[in-house]
């Protein structure tokens, strides 16, 4: 069985550890997310992968047990905002790891416009300057029910809070640039 005090990897890796496209792909995902390795795409992975095998299983069941378990399933992909409210069962199994990552707090951050970066969405939460409603949470993949989105915000306690803090204001294009090219070229001519 194991030791109860060790944790076990909640994911599993690629099959096949050399593939060009995936790698590729991996490499665009942990740019685009701001992520900080490999392992937290090959847990969205799972997730994606865990709902895809329960709505397998439940498509080929007639039990009564299975309606029960298909509706939580429904109910759970949609708090979420996984898929629409309108969606079939087998709906479920188009759901890309992309679209659990739309649903990670770091990635809502900075959506929300309360971080200028991704990775700077990362710092605020592992440094505890974000809340969800009344929760200090400080794991940036976090997944984000619609219900909780609009709740996340900036604890009162935190510097953040207030707008005019260095680190949220978005810096203005200046727009100095094209006079500097004028001069050069006057002085050329």
């Amino acid at each position: 069985m194991g030791d109860p005090r060790k944790r076990r990897a909640k994911y599993q890796t690629p099959s096949h550890p050399w593939n060009k496209e995936r790698i590729d792909e991996e490499k665009t995902l942990i740019k685009e997310y701001g992520l900080k390795n490999k392992k937290e795409i090959w847990k969205m992975n799972s997730i994606a992968s865990n709902l895809a095998g329960q709505a397998k299983k439940l498509i080929a069941l007639r039990t009564k047990q299975a309606e029960i378990e298909r509706k939580q399933l429904m109910d759970k992909i949609q708090k979420y905002g996984l898929l629409p409210s309108d969606s079939a069962l087998k709906d479920v199994l188009d759901i890309k790891v992309r679209d659990i990552l739309e649903r990670r707090l770091q990635t809502i951050l900075f959506r929300k416009s309360l971080a200028r970066s991704v990775k700077q969405a990362r710092q605020f939460i592992v440094h505890g300057h974000i809340a969800v409603g009344d929760k200090k949470v400080t794991v940036p993949s976090y997944l984000v029910s619609i219900s909780e989105e609009s709740n996340v915000v900036f604890p009162e306690n935190s510097n953040l809070s207030d707008e005019e803090h260095p680190e949220r204001k978005i810096e203005e294009v200046k727009e100095a640039m094209p006079e500097k090219k004028e001069e050069g070229e006057k002085n050329e001519e």
